[in-house]
């Protein structure tokens, strides 16, 4: 239960991150919401989202696929309803919602489209749907030493089911059979500690699939590290973000 605790520690310091809200905010839009509609939001973690939904007067319901995630949710949000559930599987009728939201989920399916033809079986007709999601093969990490760099971000991404996911959107969108489908892309730079245990996490990754040597990782973590210490790191994320209508 503590790496959990540490989990959700790790979730709210990203979603109080300079620009989060404001993306978060940017999704919502996408939606279409009208007062009272329903919405699902997948992978909801700890329940953020589902919170600001109600708060701007949806009806939310957040899916996620760990009881320990949703057992957090319920008790931050005990308002809240929240729902044990896949992408691939959700636990709503046929035409039962109005708008459908995924943030950082796709890049954990290894089947996108059936995860989109359940979207379309729980949308209504011109139901909503918002994806936004990291490229994971794609992060910029400033260092002393790219080639490290290149190894470390490649090993990680190679440990991820999907990690070109969200350049795919739009075409997945497509393919389908949504219609009015729109991309776009945000890269918001990191430039204090935050990060660290992400790159920490992306240098284990590396190490643990042998594809670094632990002392060179050691010594990459030990330059980010001095990096943030210094108000010298730099990290930037690439972000997409699709949205579509249900025909």
């Amino acid at each position: 239960m503590a790496g959990m605790s540490t989990l959700i520690q790790r979730l709210d310091a990203v979603d109080a991150a300079p620009g989060a809200a404001e993306l978060r905010a940017h999704s919502y839009d996408l939606l279409h919401l009208s007062r009272g509609a329903s919405v699902i939001d997948i992978g909801c973690g700890s329940g953020r989202a589902v919170a600001e939904l109600a708060d701007q007067g949806a009806v939310p319901i957040g899916i996620d696929p760990s009881d320990q995630m949703i057992t957090a949710a319920r008790t931050r949000w005990p308002a809240m309803d929240f729902r044990l559930g896949t992408a691939k599987n959700l636990p709503l009728p046929d035409e039962s919602v109005t708008a459908y939201r995924a943030d950082k989920v796709f890049h954990e399916i290894a089947d996108p489209a059936a995860a989109l033809a359940e979207a379309r079986r729980v949308l209504t007709p011109g139901g909503r749907i918002v994806l936004l999601g990291q490229d994971w093969d794609a992060l910029i990490i400033d260092s002393d030493d790219p080639e490290t760099t290149r190894t470390v971000l490649h090993a990680r991404a190679a440990t991820i089911t999907n990690p070109r996911s969200a350049r795919t959107y739009r075409n997945l969108l497509l393919s389908s059979d949504f219609h009015d489908v729109t991309i776009e892309a945000r890269t918001p730079i990191f430039t204090g500690d935050l990060m660290l245990p992400m790159l920490k996490g992306l240098a284990d990754a590396a190490v643990a699939t042998e594809k670094l040597p632990q002392e060179r990782g050691d010594i990459w973590i030990a330059e980010q590290t001095t990096r943030a210490q210094s108000n010298r790191l730099l990290v930037a994320v690439p972000l997409f973000i699709a949205a579509a209508s249900r025909p």
